[in-house]
Order: C-alpha cells, then sequence, then structure tokens
C-alpha cells in the first residue's frame, strides 16, 4: 500500500474543499472560478519542492528570487497564467488539505498553452515536460524520482488515455479501492498532443477516436483517482466539474495576430470547399460540423492511439461509476464506444493548435496538406514567442536531426520527436498531396481566419 499511497502524492491528488451537488443548473461563471481560482486538488507537493526543483535542472546556482517563478515555467515548458495565480504557471495552484500547505496540479497543465507571446486557457500545452515536472518534484520532495507510471515520453505530449487506464485498474466499479490493480492493458506510447477545448462546443463525442459522448461530465473526473479520493468525493464534486464543463463550452478560439491576405484567403476559402469540409466542416455565421469519425484504413495515421486504449478497459470503465452517469431505456447513454477510426476536428483556431496530428507528429499546417515535406527527426526550442512560430506554414519552427550523438542526447531529454518510435508515427491524411504548393498556401491563408 506504500507504493499506492506514493501514486497518489504523484497523480493529481484527492480534491479538496467543498463540492457542489447537481442541486441547480451548471454555470459557466461559477465553473470559471473554480477551474481557475479554486484548488479542486490536494497537495501533490511541498512548498519547499517547488523552491528546490531548480537543484534537478543541471545549474550551479539558484535563479535569483525575481526571476525564479518565470524559469521554473519555461523549464518545464509550463504557460505563464493570464490570471491571479501567485506567480504559479498554469496547471500548478496553492493548495492545503487537513492543514498542510503545498502544491497541487490541475487540469491546465496540459489544457493551459502559450503561442505567439500569449498564453490562453484551453489550448493545448506544446511544450510541456511533464515527466521530467513530476520526477524533478518528487525529488526535490524527498521521494524516489522514479515514477510508477510514464507521464510523457516525448516533450510536448502526454500519456493521459494511459494514465486514466491506470488509474481506474486500482479501482472497484463503486471506486472503492482495490489491493492490487487491475490489468486493462495500459499502453504507456501512445504519444498524445492535446486538443483545445474550444473544441467541444461543436462536437457530439470526444477523445481521439471519438469514443466518448461529448456531454459526458464525469469523464472528465478520471483523473481524481488518486488512492486518496474516497468515492464520495467524486459524488460530491460532480455538480463542480458540471460547472466547469458549461465554462469549457464557451471558450473562444483565439484570433491569429498576423496578418492574412484577404484575397488569397477566399481562394483558399474556394479550396477548402472543395477538399476539406466533407471530414472538417464549413465555418462561419452557419457553420456545419459533420463529426465524422474517418476509419483508420482510409486516415492511415499512426494506430498507436487507436488500439492503445483497450477492449478491456472499455468495458470495465463501462461498468464503473463512470459508466453509470446517463441512464437510458434500454443502456446507459454516455458508455464508452468503440470506433473504426480517428475523429477530424473542427478546425477552429487551427492556426494556434500546432502540431498536428493526434500525436503531434507534423509540426506545421503545410506539413499536413503535403506528406513528402514532414521531417522525421526533429526538435524546437519549446520557446512559444513569435520567434518560434512559422506563420507561412502555420506552426512551429522545428530543426531536422540527422546526427546520431545529437539524436541520442535529445531523446534522452525527450526533446527529439522520432516518427519511428512507437506511438509517433507522422503517415498517413495525404489528402493534401494532390494539391500545388500554390492551392496549398492559399488553403492555409484562409485557415487564419477560422
Amino acid at each position: 500500500m506504500a507504493r499506492i499511497a506514493t501514486i497518489g502524492l504523484l497523480l493529481l491528488a484527492t480534491s479538496a474543499g467543498p463540492g457542489r451537488l447537481f442541486a441547480e443548473s451548471p454555470a459557466p461563471a461559477r465553473g470559471e472560478a473554480a477551474l481557475l481560482k479554486r484548488p479542486l486538488l490536494a497537495p501533490a507537493w511541498s512548498v519547499r519542492a517547488y523552491q528546490d526543483a531548480w537543484k534537478h535542472w543541471g545549474i550551479g546556482a539558484r535563479p535569483v528570487a525575481a526571476d525564479y517563478d518565470a524559469k521554473f515555467a519555461e523549464h518545464y515548458g509550463l504557460a505563464t497564467t493570464p490570471f491571479q495565480n501567485h506567480g504559479l504557471p498554469m496547471g500548478m495552484k496553492e493548495s492545503s488539505f487537513l492543514g498542510l500547505k503545498g502544491i497541487t496540479a490541475d487540469c491546465l497543465l496540459c489544457h493551459g498553452g502559450s503561442i505567439a507571446g500569449q498564453s490562453y486557457v484551453g489550448l493545448g500545452n506544446a511544450s510541456v515536460d511533464i515527466q521530467a515536472l513530476f520526477e524533478d518534484l518528487a525529488a526535490a520532495d524527498g521521494r524516489p524520482a522514479k515514477l510508477p507510471f510514464v507521464f510523457g515520453r516525448v516533450r510536448g505530449t502526454t500519456e493521459a488515455g494511459a494514465m486514466a487506464a491506470y488509474l481506474l485498474g486500482w479501482r472497484e466499479p463503486d471506486l472503492q479501492m482495490r489491493s492490487s490493480r487491475l490489468d486493462l492493458g495500459v499502453h504507456d506510447d501512445l504519444c498524445l498532443d492535446t486538443p483545445p477545448w474550444w473544441h467541444l462546443k461543436k462536437k457530439k463525442t470526444m477523445y481521439m477516436t471519438g469514443s466518448m459522448d461529448a456531454r459526458s461530465v464525469r469523464a472528465n473526473m478520471q483523473f481524481m483517482m488518486s488512492p486518496l479520493t474516497p468515492p464520495s468525493r467524486f459524488k460530491a464534486e460532480e455538480g463542480t466539474f458540471a460547472d466547469i464543463q458549461a465554462y469549457l463550452l464557451q471558450i473562444q478560439p483565439p484570433r491569429y495576430p498576423f496578418h492574412v491576405d484577404a484575397s488569397l484567403a477566399r481562394r483558399g476559402e474556394s479550396l477548402f470547399l472543395d477538399h476539406c469540409k466533407r471530414c472538417h466542416g464549413t465555418y462561419g455565421a452557419q457553420w456545419t460540423y459533420p463529426n465524422k469519425i474517418v476509419p483508420l484504413e482510409e486516415i492511415g495515421t499512426d494506430s498507436a492511439r487507436f488500439l492503445g486504449v483497450t477492449t478491456e478497459h472499455g468495458r470495465y470503465y463501462n461498468r464503473s461509476w463512470f459508466g453509470q452517469e446517463q441512464p437510458g431505456w434500454l443502456i446507459d447513454e454516455y458508455l464508452a464506444t468503440a470506433t473504426s477510426g480517428y475523429q477530424a476536428p473542427p478546425l477552429d483556431g487551427i492556426w494556434a493548435t500546432a502540431p498536428y496530428f493526434h500525436n503531434g507528429s507534423v509540426p506545421t499546417v503545410y506539413q499536413v496538406l503535403n506528406s513528402q515535406a514532414r521531417p522525421s527527426r526533429f526538435t524546437r526550442s519549446f520557446k512559444t514567442d513569435e520567434g518560434a512560430y512559422d506563420p507561412v506554414h502555420l506552426g512551429w519552427k522545428v530543426e531536422e536531426v540527422r546526427d546520431q550523438d545529437t539524436a541520442r542526447k535529445l531523446a534522452a531529454q525527450r526533446r527529439l520527436y522520432d516518427v519511428a518510435q512507437p506511438g509517433r508515427g507522422n503517415r498517413g491524411h495525404t489528402y493534401g498531396d494532390s494539391l500545388t504548393d500554390a492551392e496549398r498556401l492559399a488553403i492555409i491563408e484562409y485557415l487564419k481566419t477560422l
């Protein structure tokens, strides 16, 4: 059980503070306050661990106090907070539990990102090194740095899906703790690129494979499954998460901050309607979105995510408290379901959501539309200022890596994206290969307006 307790400290621990039951309709303002201002989770690390994390950065002296918060955020790829957060980056909050003060993590660790020098709530964090963050804070707290679970294999991606399956394996269907973990076929090499929250308002189903009803509140509560969280806390916080969901449905994508060639964009819109709307829908006041699941054999993108969340996990999830959220006449309505492939996402705010594909294997939209231009091994600065952004090709500036020694060093630091590694393939989605370069750039110009 000591091992389980350690997991609880490392994995988004128990909820802190009073929850709200479904006594009243969900309210976006309450959800925003809960998400941005209230520490929903108990401390996972001490304040001292946060202050001592620099000792694991390979530097000789602590950054001066005035620079420490910014250096911490930069080192782990966390976005600066666009709201009051006591100097902490997005994804971390001060918290207390039973009189003990500390630091906790929250949803914005992955769902708070930065691009072109601006931070946005709901933008997937494409720079986070979540593995180093959790390892260093554990070590700074005097606990083993080797974690019981792989949170991220390459910077900018996470193993969130596998984490949920891992945690559920420690629970009975009624969410009571088990004495030993049930094997639900955890795969921790899926390399997930976090999608933006503003897509949710259009989607009937969510997750990369469209396997979950987008109306589900309980699905968003899976990461509360620390051993420190008693079953009663899930029900107590369900109303809070309903409020949070209402807030997420109001988030709008950021507008493209650079110049747009209006004439070229109009030409690009026509090409987009000819080539892309079947899967990605149309935009503007009378938008449409087909909520299309593209079969794996058609889309051809990396299959690891599709195969990595197993049938065993889906069945057990549906037997659990999570799968009993909305009773139906014949069957419960918010169940995990098997699909044939990946969901083609809406493209609102696509300029901000680089890199692309479900595993972040393609740095720019241009390379999405030209499969021959995709790099095989690359790295980037992981900065998110204007200088790191490519407004011509719409995405991140990257550097291809060919030297083997350099590649090995970067891989050890999780700074190398190698498409030959499991879960990181960049093949598939070749629909743009028949376009000319001029047509691709016109479509890109239109996409800047979404």
